[in-house]
């Protein structure tokens, strides 16, 4: 999943302003959420950078996702408008995930395509859940918009939309961290121990030198949007619980970036120089800018491959 939500950022860029998530989605979340991401589908093929990281960094699970959207009569190039993947924490089955794509497809063609191949769909409360290829399932929330997934994740989803377990508006954290970038044309909220687990990674030996395991019990969720449109922008804001942290892990990401540029490419030192880290009340703000052509350049380098793969 982490390669997937991983690709599903980099590959997704627009010029413009992508809409909030739809309120048919938002309602199929549940408030144990770890991550959700959110992108503009169609302006993947208006970016060159967008379509060269496609070929280097599309995974063979977002691969097969296009597969089986295209099983069912739908091609993610022409007919998906927007994406969004929720996954969530459960006590018995541990992570799952959903996905919900709008577009402009019809249920009603989708359905006859399906009927023409005699699937059949099996009912779940009021849902009628169709197979897809690769062992997904998946259910039509309106006539341009459906949910998919494993039948576990989709049971979960639906259960939620129904009203018998709590959904995302019962989780003030996540749904404050949502609101401030979902207007963004690429975006994603990750909960607590997400945070947590991404920052180790990316302190790196940083992490070790300083108290993190103290630390790491203040930061308590992350945000964070990236497009395309004048060159390339990713803006990271990680949440903490008072200024007091933020300034410290603030702090700890620079020496990080010290320490990681000592052994870096001349392109790798290029990107951390175009990296800008500070902290504003409880919020530690990373920005990146870069034009095309070097972060182009960029992806070619030891240090993206390690962070795409």
């Amino acid at each position: 999943m982490k390669k997937l939500c991983f690709a599903v950022v980099l590959l997704c860029a627009t010029a413009g302003y992508a809409m909030p998530i739809a309120s048919s989605a938002r309602s199929m979340v549940p408030s144990e959420i770890q991550q959700m991401i959110g992108v503009d589908y169609r302006a993947l093929k208006d970016s060159p950078t967008a379509m060269a990281l496609k070929q280097q960094v599309l995974p063979d699970n977002l691969k097969e996702l296009e597969t089986a959207l295209k099983g069912i009569g739908i091609d993610t190039e022409h007919d998906l408008d927007q994406l969004n993947f929720a996954s969530f924490r459960t006590e018995k089955k541990g992570i799952q995930t959903i996905g919900v794509a709008a577009g402009s497809f019809s249920a009603k063609a989708v359905l006859k395509k399906l009927k023409l191949k005699k699937i059949a769909a099996t009912k779940y409360g009021t849902a009628s859940i169709y197979p897809m290829d690769n062992g997904l399932v998946m259910t039509f929330m309106d006539d341009n918009t459906l949910a998919f997934g494993t039948e576990a994740s989709l049971r979960s989803a639906l259960d939620t939309r129904d009203g018998k377990r709590p959904s995302l508006d019962s989780n003030p954290t996540m749904t404050d961290e949502m609101a401030a970038v979902d207007s963004a044309p690429v975006w994603s909220i990750l909960d607590q121990k997400g945070t947590q687990a991404m920052m180790f990674s990316a302190l790196g030996d940083a992490a070790k030198v300083a108290d993190y395991e103290t630390l790491k019990k203040r930061i308590l969720a992350s945000r964070y949007t990236m497009n395309f449109q004048s060159g390339v922008n990713f803006d990271l804001s990680v949440l903490t619980a008072d200024s007091m942290t933020a300034a410290t892990l603030s702090t700890i990401v620079k020496a990080g970036m010290l320490y990681k540029k000592m052994n870096a490419s001349p392109i790798e030192k290029t990107a951390i120089d175009a990296t800008t880290v500070d902290s504003d009340s409880s919020n530690v703000q990373l920005h990146f800018k870069s034009d095309d052509q070097k972060f182009q350049s960029l992806m070619h380098s030891p240090l993206f491959a390690a962070v795409s793969h």
